[in-house]
């Protein structure tokens, strides 16, 4: 660097371009991103995005979002010294390049490697830091063959319970053989096997023993079926209005064969582990709220003619308000059930059912619809008589496929029975205890009112004269025993709690069916109403009761028998205690969550390794038969069955295995989240093909430390590729049970703001709009590194934003500034008009090591960016000031250098070039700040006067409290309002404030 002042006129421009392609080549051919080798003394850092799914869209702005970030993190992390594994592959399988394929009569591999190769393309001219050496594609042999191989483990292994974890299926058939399932600790609803039966099971019978146990299995369900993509989907897949997600079609239901990952047998690790994890806290709740564990009973009612029905609850102290029964359209005792007089509905609403989905978010949103069988199933714990209606808000892959309905304390079966006038009892008091009367006044003595007001009752004349008595439940009969005798020829009730029904001849208490079948007769008979259908019905259509005859809080149980009076907290267990003593229950932990459904009948996608033969065995490939690739097909098109396409290919469908068998291979494919289950997994180790990955990789480099991509994935491919990683936890392939220590969610990027008819619009890009912004026309204009600091400076990292197309021309500007502070910084120098010290410039110089440092590691882009810019400022202004050429200059402009190189990398290395410094400046270190140099020499106090703020001081920060104390009470502004007042105190906060008490 020199002094010399510069023309103006031969200043080089700062020309991105001439620059930035000329270091991608330079860094390429020296690949000094490469992974080093395995150092198990050296400190790792594993960065991974989200790999994307390369469509021929390429990228846009939004996706740098993502890889901008990690791109600085992973430089940042190999400055620090570390051993930086930062790769990228391709999600590669799935629907869009299949739709694409049949579309432009392309194979998808074709298509797949055109549109990766494009990717790779940008994110190079983006300067972003990959090792390409260690690239994956899902759709590739070599990838997916692992795929298989872990769907395999699955196959082979099932959950044990008992020891929490999976186990070989082999130790389950040992177990089957001697004991049966005696010892497996199953639901109600799981069937019993002795070890006489499994013993003389044929095979098959065998395989359909095991299908209820093993991780992987096929069995028939009721699907989501996507009629345009041709396709199931698994719930997590439809969104909330019933739709698909990727093609918008309305989800139907379908009952086929499909294959399963236990997922569910998980549910509790998955829940409890997410205490171990640095992830945000939205993505934690909305896993735990997919999972949905919750703490109940299984209960047994039995139809009128002996079929049990098992139901799992959550509130098994409200089962003495069991009114009615509710099924799914799919349970397999609706045709049993339904009495020839009710079959043409039952059926009529079993078919309309199909048509809709089959998720829990559709069947909680929807319009609650239902009909009666014609059936009744007994009560277990009061022998009540119940009507069994089906409906499709209950779903058959969720619990039992059946509910017990208590109206009273649910709020959706409240609405039903309304709805359908079916009778509803209260069984759990309110927590308040509060009751309400009306009293109609011509059924009433005229001194009613005093005398209850004489009591402490609360009586409130109405508009229409009528009487509204507030009261506590536990005085219900009390004021019984004052209105009965007052009323004339009318009736009155308490209502709320207490739940009495109050007649001139009798005092109803409403505490069961039979009670509200006469409370009803006698009001049909009073009303004149012979329609009326219950006594909570007829409340209903009381205005004055209408907030008050419903609840659903945990209360003391009444009209229950047993639990009677039991506190709220003992309530469930003490239930649960009961229906097990009583042999009609049993504690069970539930979870909302279901088995991940993987088939997919389409061609583009992972072959699952199973034959089918003819009798109905499954055969499982073996390990040196992997992988089963996919055949050569002319048509990708679904079949018009339902069918993969892969059904139609003779050749390689039909198998003549080693025993002279025939078989069918299976033609569904996997689901596309099964591929990035475990694609982390392979970038330790991707050239392996003895393992998917070896011990020692597995071991070094796993788990990711730092995991970065889009929310939309919280219930989908977070959850899978967790439980993946459990299940080879479990096998020993792994010694972590938490693949991602760390997760941050970008904020999206949003098209630029625009104004319609005088209002400001904001929306995502879409290229039906019109309105992408990519890459490629930012970086020609104003260069990558203009465009990744913009990315980083936009907003905070998990914010959305809309794109401002001011922003990278700013930081262009920036930019140019760097570049001639650096390269010329006497060309240009101005007036000073702020004295400074090269001691005061080495105090910022250090104090931004310590800001962008931090920034980086907690994800604050912008505030590390505008620190940088900051800094750049500084600069400027110690040149004016004459430093420029000193030695805190010179580390100062180097330090401005190393700070920018993970954020804008190709600037930073020619200007460190130009610099005659040591190629690369990638591979640096990190500077560290001195926290002598960067402390600051003055502080500003703050002066009150008992309390109010009166004035500021600037001190040196040695200051002690004795001279600080001197300096505030002869300070000018703290003297006026002392103003001769004695000072009783004088706080001091060393380095903060100073406050002076008078009085």
């Amino acid at each position: 660097m020199s002094d010399v002042k510069t023309d103006k006129n031969h200043i080089e421009r700062y020309d991105p371009a001439a620059i930035e392609a000329k270091w991608q080549a330079k860094w390429a051919t020296d690949q000094i991103y490469r992974t080093p080798p395995i150092e198990p003394a050296k400190p790792k850092y594993y960065v991974l995005d989200f790999y994307p799914y390369p469509s021929g869209d390429g990228l846009s702005v939004g996706h740098c979002r993502n890889y901008v970030p990690t791109d600085v993190v992973a430089r940042y992390y190999r400055m620090r010294g570390y051993n930086v594994l930062h790769p990228m592959g391709w999600d590669a399988f799935g629907l869009p390049t299949e739709n694409a394929a049949i579309k432009t009569k392309t194979n998808p591999a074709v298509l797949t490697r055109r549109y990766s190769a494009n990717y790779k393309r940008q994110m190079n001219m983006l300067g972003l830091s990959y090792d390409w050496d260690r690239e994956i594609t899902s759709s590739e042999p070599d990838y997916y063959r692992w795929t298989q191989w872990i769907f395999l483990r699955l196959y082979q292994s099932w959950y044990d319970r008992r020891v929490d974890k999976a186990r070989p299926i082999s130790e389950l058939e040992a177990e089957l053989a001697e004991h049966g399932t005696s010892r497996l600790d199953l639901s109600l609803t799981e069937p019993q096997v002795t070890a006489e039966e499994w013993r003389n099971a044929t095979p098959l019978q065998r395989q359909e023993i095991l299908r209820r146990f093993r991780l992987a299995y096929r069995g028939e369900a009721v699907v989501n079926w996507d009629p345009v993509d041709k396709t199931v989907l698994a719930n997590e897949e439809v969104l909330p209005d019933g739709t698909a997600w990727r093609s918008g079609a309305k989800v139907e239901r379908r009952v086929l064969k499909q294959w399963f990952f236990r997922i569910t047998a998980y549910a509790d690790r998955l829940d409890r582990d997410l205490d171990t994890v640095d992830w945000p806290s939205k993505i934690v709740t909305m896993q735990r709220n997919w999972i949905g564990r919750s703490r109940g009973a299984e209960v047994i009612f039995h139809t009128e003619s002996g079929d049990p029905i098992i139901v799992f609850t959550t509130r098994p102290d409200t089962l003495w308000g069991a009114t009615f029964m509710v099924l799914s359209p799919e349970h397999p005792l609706v045709a049993k059930v339904t009495t020839e007089a009710q079959r043409a509905q039952v059926e009529a609403y079993v078919e309309q059912a199909r048509q809709r989905p089959t998720t829990t978010a559709v069947a909680e949103e929807k319009e609650k619809t239902g009909v009666w069988t014609g059936g009744y199933a007994i009560n277990p714990v009061n022998g009540a008589r119940i009507p069994i209606w089906i409906a499709d808000y209950v779903l058959m892959g969720y619990g039992t496929g059946a509910i017990m309905a208590v109206p009273a304390h649910d709020e959706r079966d409240f609405a039903f029975a309304l709805k359908y006038n079916l009778p509803i009892i209260p069984v759990i008091t309110r927590p308040d205890n509060a009751a309400r009367s009306l009293l109609r006044t011509e059924t009433i003595a005229a001194d009613t009112a005093d005398v209850l007001r004489a009591a402490g009752f609360t009586v409130t004349a109405q508009d229409d004269g009528n009487l509204l008595v507030e009261l506590s439940g536990d005085r219900a009969h009390e004021y019984a025993t004052i209105v009965q005798p007052r009323l004339g020829n009318g009736w009155t009730e308490v209502v709320g709690s207490g739940w009495l029904f109050i007649f001139p001849d009798a005092v109803i208490e409403l505490d069961s069916i039979a009670a509200d079948e006469q409370i009803t007769a006698r009001l049909c008979a009073a009303t004149g109403n012979a329609t009326l259908p219950s006594a909570m019905a007829y409340l209903h259509n009381i205005p004055a009761y209408r907030d008050i005859i419903y609840h659903d809080e945990r209360g003391t149980p009444i009209h229950s028998g047993p639990i009677n009076g039991i506190s709220a907290e003992e309530a469930i267990e003490r239930t649960i205690t009961y229906l097990e003593q009583q042999g009609i229950g049993k504690g069970r932990t539930n979870y909302k969550m279901r088995d991940w459904l993987i088939s997919r009948q389409r061609y583009w996608g992972t072959p699952i390794p199973i034959i089918h033969r003819e009798d109905g065995l499954e055969i499982a490939l073996s390990d040196d038969e992997l992988p089963l690739t996919l055949p050569n097909v002319e048509s990708y098109e679904p079949t018009a069955t339902g069918e993969s396409p892969l059904a139609l290919i003779d050749d390689w469908v039909n198998v003549t295995l080693p025993d002279g068998s025939r078989g069918r291979r299976e033609t569904d494919t996997m689901g596309t989240f099964a591929c990035s289950s475990w694609y982390f997994l392979r970038f330790a180790d991707n050239h392996n093909d003895k393992a998917l990955a070896s011990p020692e990789a597995l071991d070094y480099w796993l788990p990711v430390d730092m995991y970065v991509g889009g929310a939309e994935h919280a219930v989908m491919h977070l959850l899978y590729a967790r439980f993946w990683t459990k299940v080879l936890y479990d096998l020993g392939v792994v010694k972590f049970f938490e693949p991602f220590t760390c997760l941050r969610n970008q904020g999206l990027i949003l098209a630029p703001a625009r104004e319609v008819n005088g209002q400001i619009i904001i929306e995502k890009m879409s290229k039906s709009k019109g309105n992408v912004i990519t890459p490629d026309e930012v970086v020609a204009e104003h260069g990558a590194d203009a465009l990744r600091g913009y990315e980083a400076f936009i907003s905070d990292f998990e914010l959305s934003v809309p794109w401002n197309t001011d922003g990278v021309p700013g930081v262009k500007r920036w930019l140019d500034r760097v570049w001639r502070i650096v390269l010329y910084p006497t060309a240009e120098r101005g007036q000073s008009t702020t004295p400074m010290s090269e001691r005061q410039l080495r105090r910022v110089a250090h104090q931004t090591i310590q800001r962008v440092e931090q920034d980086i590691l907690n994800f604050k882009f912008n505030t590390m960016v505008a620190a940088l810019m900051e800094f750049t400022n500084t600069l400027y202004r110690a040149r004016d000031a004459g430093l420029a050429g000193t030695p805190a200059w010179q580390e100062a402009i180097e330090l401005l250098l190393l700070l920018m190189a993970p954020i804008t990398p190709h600037i930073a290395e020619e200007l460190w070039a130009r610099l005659g410094k040591p190629y690369s400046i990638h591979q640096q270190r990190w500077p560290v700040a001195d926290p002598a140099i960067a402390a600051e020499e003055e502080v500003e106090i703050v002066i009150q006067v008992n309390g109010k703020v009166r004035g500021k001081l600037t001190v040196p920060v040695e200051i002690d409290e004795a001279q600080l104390r001197e300096l505030a009470l002869n300070n000018e502004r703290v003297q006026q309002f002392i103003n001769g007042k004695q000072i009783r105190n004088v706080i001091v906060v060393p380095g903060r404030l100073v406050n002076v008490v008078v009085g």
